[in-house]
């Protein structure tokens, strides 16, 4: 029997693990009411029967009183409490995303994929939902800044045109240092700008590069370029160190595409086979079929060994080269079978590597099948060596001004404390940045652009492939597009971006179709999709040649002993951007389930041997780091996320954890994100972590439940034989429920679930879940209406992992209903489990006898309190609540209602429009944004509905089925597509 687990300890000895669960919550409890309650026992008692009594009383009968201002002439397009939608696009720290936007009442409210879009189409990743919050942020720049104090545009202008001018005149060098620019009309207008100043530079300078990839390809195929792949079309992939459905290049669509090809209902169905090789456990490490643990500096001589032993089953000579210690016969065969169906990949930056990757997909075939040649990624177009040209002319004086947009490379970069001095004593530095930053603390002037929901922009995130972006709110504070700055300091006569962009699409972009009369038309119609896809690719000419790989192959170096430490970007943080981002920081780590804290994952091994447990603390390279324990966690190897220890970022972001870009270094041109040979050293000390991967058991219950792809289509029941036993012997007192109009109901394939957290970030997004900050969470109060598990299986060393979304169940015979003392819990009649909030007094009677523990309870006033300084303790920050969703006080139980506003407002538009409701029409936010199509919400009394056929699946089982609570949630049994 296969046993599940959350934590090493619970692993050793589940008893006693159970114990000391029981004993920290017990002290906890105790620690708090020492802390919260001044009064004494007799006090307390001698007050609570008045005190309970008049709260109630108050609370239900007194409501906050919101004044509202009627418009004096009202905007044709605003209808007061209905929503508008705008299309745009989302494009930060490399990640592209085609959004709708949600406004009520001229605020920005919620983020959706846009379906039109074939990059990402309809699924988003919890930064893009996040990215609503950045709008209403604090730290915002409101005014035009001179070394530091607020000034006008107007002075701005007229003393950095005096510099430009007299910097050109002398013909010393200025670089406008960019990241990646993904707009074509922003490359225009970038054009413009340096014709005025030929003594100006461009440059792009990404804090993760893809250097390794583009300068592979510039040896392999003539083009520096990334690729399209399609792992849709790969019936095997495998990855060395590329955490692609996480934060690797385009992870919404290779989300999609992944899990598309892995969702199995009908034994006709195919499924793909995913081997990954990577040092920490990511995300797409733990839903992968075969994983293998290595050290970085074994990747490549695994790839080296993998192209050789390819070479040998197809016949062809080897070369000679390092010989892995890893198995790949399973894998060799496996690929060989599948020629022109398979997809190799890695996330190494290194050009030798990538230029053997190349060799290994043209041995097999996978170009023009799962690697397009047609169109090109133009995500991550920064070169490492170049930046490091520039930062030797800039520390040598041979660079006079710097204009940054995008970028910090003080915080980001290595050397940054030397950009930083470099910048501080140059003679014109200019920032664009919409929020501080270190790197902006060190120039001259700030130029604040507005928020990508305030401005007009464009796209083209693959070759031929474009997006519109449009404000769908007037601009907040005193802010300008760094287009119409360039453009401005140009000298043009008018610098308005918008008329520049639409002229630019209507000359450029334009592509005369029948449906399309004119111009105009055209503008108005991708304003409106927000999409536009024309047939342009790269040049046919493209063929791929081994110029390199000889000199690739030599240059590999054995595997070093000793400690590695590896670098990644984890699903919130990233490269650091999104520091100041409270729902981010409080995202739990898809994995080690820690949030607020970056951490030094460790091997269990390791740590069993030299006594070191969970929160001690570590050095590495001179650096304390907090300890995590990690199962999966490569022999001799450390992983630290990036995108912590900001210094420059605003309330939430300041000193949370520690800056690990410093650590990396800079080899043959290309960012290098692992080191060899790391000192580590233990210490006394203790850190404290928010650790949430504890606060839920399976108790010993099949509430995860697997099978393999092969025994699957031998027995589509198979892994699941538990659930007809369980149905045939339920004996209740319960009444039968009947539903006569609707019966809402979810289904979550747990093979198409990749554990990315979307959902909840989602969630939390549209009903107003409020950050409870690190020392709640460590108290086991986070309060996110939707958790995605995590268990583990068989060895720690190496564990199968199984992601879990749990939300409220909406049981038809719900345990909470029957238990609450005032009908705060009642039960609708289309099958959904309510909570009215003005009714809850705070027993907490329901939160104790759920048996899903789903329910969240309010233990402080979380809004409008000093102690919670987050995201809504400021009126800024409060624009982004969902008037939809009531905000809930102090006291009150709360918990997911199947998003039932969005429900009702679907119901209602149905009936204005004299149809039903078609099947899918209504989508709950965690459904709605779901990257993998993991979840599926409909109407269990339509059986032609997707739901009824999913609840109808052999797959098909409910969570604790044997209590007979009835769930209206079901889940697909995982499936693995093992080789046999």
């Amino acid at each position: 029997m296969v046993k599940y687990w959350r934590s090493l300890d619970e692993l050793k000895d589940p008893v006693a693990f159970k114990k000391n669960e029981l004993k920290l919550e017990v002290d906890t409890k105790r620690e708090l009411f020492k802390k919260e309650s001044a009064s004494s026992r007799r006090d307390f008692l001698k007050t609570f029967g008045f005190s309970v009594a008049a709260a109630a009383v108050v609370a239900s009968c007194k409501k906050p009183i919101d004044k509202a201002i009627p418009y004096l002439i009202k905007p044709e397009e605003v209808t007061p409490g209905m929503a508008n939608y705008y299309a745009s696009t989302y494009f930060d720290a490399n990640e592209y995303c085609s959004v709708l936007v949600k406004v009520r009442d001229g605020r920005p409210i919620k983020i959706e994929g846009n379906n039109l879009s074939s990059v990402s189409q309809q699924g988003t990743t919890a930064r893009v939902q996040a990215s609503v919050l950045n709008l209403y942020d604090d730290a915002r720049f409101k005014t035009p800044l001179k070394q530091g104090s607020a000034t006008a545009w107007e002075e701005v202008d007229a003393e950095i045109v005096q510099k430009l001018a007299e910097l050109k005149a002398e013909n010393r060098k200025v670089v406008l240092l960019t990241s990646t620019i993904i707009s074509p009309s922003t490359k225009k207008v970038i054009g413009e700008f340096l014709e005025e100043y030929p003594n100006a530079e461009w440059l792009q300078y990404d804090a993760v590069s893809a250097t390794g990839i583009l300068k592979a390809n510039q040896a392999s195929f003539g083009k520096a370029f990334l690729p399209d792949y399609h792992f849709e079309k790969a019936k095997v992939i495998v990855s060395f160190g590329a955490d692609f459905l996480g934060t690797w290049l385009s992870p919404v669509e290779y989300t999609k595409a992944y899990t598309a090809g892995r969702r199995v209902l009908e034994t006709s169905d195919e499924m793909n086979r995913h081997y990954q090789f990577e040092t920490g456990m990511t995300v797409t490490g733990s839903n992968a079929d075969v994983r293998f643990p290595v050290k970085p500096s074994e990747e490549a001589v695994i790839i080296a060994d993998l192209y050789n032993q390819l070479l040998s089953a197809k016949g062809m000579a080897p070369v000679s080269g390092q010989k892995s210690s890893v198995d790949l016969s399973a894998l060799v065969e496996d690929l060989i079978e599948n020629e022109g169906e398979s997809l190799v990949v890695s996330g190494s930056n290194d050009e030798n590597v990538q230029i053997i990757v190349n060799a290994i997909n043209n041995l097999l075939g996978n170009y023009g099948s799962a690697i397009s040649l047609k169109k090109t990624l133009n995500t991550r177009q920064g070169l490492d060596d170049e930046f490091e040209s520039f930062l030797s002319e800039l520390n040598s004086g041979n660079i006079s001004g710097v204009l940054c947009w995008g970028v910090n490379p003080v915080y980001n970069h290595p050397k940054g404390e030397t950009i930083k001095t470099a910048l501080e004593n140059i003679f014109l530095s200019v920032s664009f940045a919409d929020r501080k930053d270190e790197t902006t603390a060190a120039c001259q002037f700030v130029c604040p652009e507005p928020h990508y929901l305030e401005a007009w922009n464009d796209a083209e995130p693959k070759s031929g492939v474009y997006s519109l972006a449009q404000p769908t709110i007037p601009k907040l504070f005193d802010s300008r597009q760094p287009q119409e700055s360039l453009a401005r300091w140009s000298g043009t006569e008018s610098p308005d971006f918008y008329t520049f962009l639409k002229n630019n699409w209507e000359n450029e972009i334009f592509v005369q179709q029948d449906e399309f009369a004119n111009t105009q038309m055209f503008w108005n119609d991708a304003l409106q999709k927000g999409v536009f896809e024309s047939e342009q690719e790269i040049s046919q000419n493209i063929s791929y040649s081994e110029n390199g790989l000889e000199n690739a192959l030599s240059a590999i170096q054995p595997a070093s002993s000793g400690w590695e430490i590896a670098f990644y970007e984890n699903m919130g943080m990233v490269n650091g951007n999104f520091a100041n981002n409270p729902w981010l920081q409080e995202l739990p780590d898809p994995i080690a389930k820690i949030s607020w804290d970056n951490f030094a994952a460790v091997p269990v091994r390791w740590a069993e041997e030299n006594g070191v447990a969970n929160e001690s603390v570590i050095t590495v390279n001179g650096v304390e780091l907090p300890v995590f324990v990690q199962p999966g966690q490569a022999p001799d190897t450390i992983s630290v996320a990036l995108g912590y220890g900001r210094q420059v970022a605003g309330k939430v972001g300041e000193g949370v954890g520690k800056n690990m870009f410093a650590q990396t270094i800079v080899e043959n041109g290309a960012k290098k994100f692992w080191l060899a040979g790391a000192e580590v050293v233990k210490t006394e000390k203790t850190y404290k972590l928010a650790l949430s991967q504890t606060h839920h058991s399976m108790e010993g219950r099949p509430i995860v439940r697997e099978t393999t792809y092969d025994e699957w289509k031998i027995d589509p029941a198979s892994g699941n034989e538990k659930h007809e036993e369980v149905e045939d012997h339920h004996v209740t007192l319960y009444p039968e429920p009947e539903f006569k109009g609707h019966h809402w109901g979810m289904a979550v394939d747990l093979s198409s679930c990749i554990g990315c957290g979307n959902c909840a970030i989602s969630c939390q997004a549209e009903n107003n879940i409020q950050v409870i900050g690190k020392e709640q969470v460590r108290n086991r109060r986070i309060m996110h209406w939707i958790r995605v598990d995590r268990y583990f299986s068989n060895d720690a060393e190496n564990p199968e992992v199984y992601h879990q979304p749990v939300m409220c169940q909406h049981c038809d015979n719900a345990p909470c209903e029957n238990v609450c003392p005032v009908s705060a819990t009642p039960h609708s009649e289309e099958g959904l489990n309510q909570m009215a909030y003005n009714r809850c007094v705070g027993t907490k009677y329901c939160v104790n006898n759920c048996p899903y523990r789903v329910r969240r309870f309010n233990w402080f006033q979380y809004i409008n309190n000093d102690e919670f300084d987050y995201a809504s303790n400021s009126e800024l920050g409060r624009m982004v609540l969902n008037p939809d969703v009531t905000v809930r006080s102090r006291g009150v139980v709360e918990k997911c209602s199947f998003c039932v506003q969005r429900i009702q407002e679907k119901k209602a538009q149905a009936k204005v429009d004299g149809r039903p409701i078609e099947d899918g029409e209504i989508q709950p936010a965690c459904v709605q944004s779901c990257p993998g199509n993991a979840l599926v919400f409909g109407d269990l009394n339509n059986s032609e509905s997707k739901i009824s056929k999913l609840f109808k699946n052999k797959r098909n089982y409910h969570l604790l089925e044997e209590l007979h609570t009835l769930p209206s949630v079901g889940y697909l049994t995982k499936v693995r597509n093992k080789k046999a």
